[in-house]
């Protein structure tokens, strides 16, 4: 079965919404921190700690996580941080 939507690999970082992990306070000067980016064709990258297997057995009803997905976490004043940068249309 084809999903709606797919993920493209060819796609490039285009720019940071909100701000960097380190101007927030999120992370020191190492190079493991979170991170949300649209790409060139407009969709969102998150980078945050991969907490699939944690979450798995707790989803809510009509929440699945298929073979090839992960739940990421990041903190929640970065998502506040990116509103700013997110537009408000399709």
């Amino acid at each position: 079965m084809l999903r709606p939507w797919e993920a493209d690999p060819t796609a490039d970082f285009k720019r940071r919404l909100g701000k960097s992990a380190l101007e927030l306070g999120e992370t020191t000067a190492s190079p493991s921190c979170p991170d949300i980016w649209e790409l060139s064709n407009g969709d969102i990258a998150v980078i945050g700690r991969d907490l699939t297997e944690a979450y798995r057995d707790r989803l809510p009803p009509g929440v699945y996580i298929n073979h090839d997905e992960r739940l990421v976490v990041i903190p929640r004043r970065m998502l506040i941080a990116a509103k700013p940068d997110i537009p408000n249309d399709q």
